[in-house]
């Protein structure tokens, strides 16, 4: 049986980085590059027709043309095609453009200079429906607790910088030395103070709280 492959779309204003992105993702078995996009309104209309698992978006494209750019185009993409998975691709990991990012829906965010590791790592736990964040992006994060009202407590924090990493539930049991079990009720309590109800969201609104913050 065929194993079944990750569509990715490509979008980026630089042709020889297209090329570069194309030839890594193609290296890898489980990886199809389906179609490329030069703005962010072509990957807004390839992406709606095409509906790849995943969309590998350039943060900066359209800035110096008058187009759109990554986090508009992400942020298209949200309510376009909800389902497809857009993972942002930049030159520096800057606390404000990470915010808009994940704002924006973007389930993953990993610097260009990033080994090809980082980013098939992105891009398989974005299309697996978590968030995929790169090391030196998570390293910077700093626990940050700003909400009386919503308090995660320092070992709730730990859970959401690891999901921030796109561990799954055993990861996270292992790196923390707790059980599933244990990890899946702090994920409840996490949902509940941060008011969201996936992992996606829980990295995006404590991004946005400064729950998780960089520096």
């Amino acid at each position: 049986m065929t194993a079944v492959r990750l569509r990715v779309l490509i979008a980026d204003d630089h042709g020889v980085v297209r090329a570069g992105l194309r030839a890594l993702l193609e290296g890898e078995p489980d990886l199809e590059v389906i179609a490329e996009a030069g703005s962010g309104e072509e990957a807004v209309r390839l992406t709606a027709g095409l509906m790849p698992d995943v969309v590998l978006m350039d943060l900066r494209f359209g800035g110096s043309g008058g187009g759109i750019d990554g986090v508009e185009a992400t942020r298209r993409l949200a309510v376009a095609a909800p389902e497809v998975a857009v993972v942002l691709l930049t030159s520096y990991a800057g606390r404000a453009d990470v915010v808009r990012a994940l704002e924006a829906g973007a389930r993953g965010y990993v610097p260009k200079a990033g080994p090809p590791e980082e980013l098939f790592r992105a891009v398989r736990t974005a299309a697996s429906g978590s968030v995929g964040l790169a090391p030196e992006v998570i390293g910077a994060l700093v626990g940050q607790v700003v909400s009386p009202d919503h308090e995660l407590t320092g070992r709730e924090i730990e859970v959401v910088r690891l999901m921030a990493e796109g561990r799954s539930n055993r990861a996270i049991a292992e790196a923390l030395v707790l059980s599933e079990a244990t990890v899946k009720t702090h994920l409840v309590r996490i949902y509940r103070k941060l008011k969201v109800d996936n992992r996606a969201a829980a990295v995006s609104e404590a991004v946005r709280r400064h729950i998780l913050e960089l520096t």
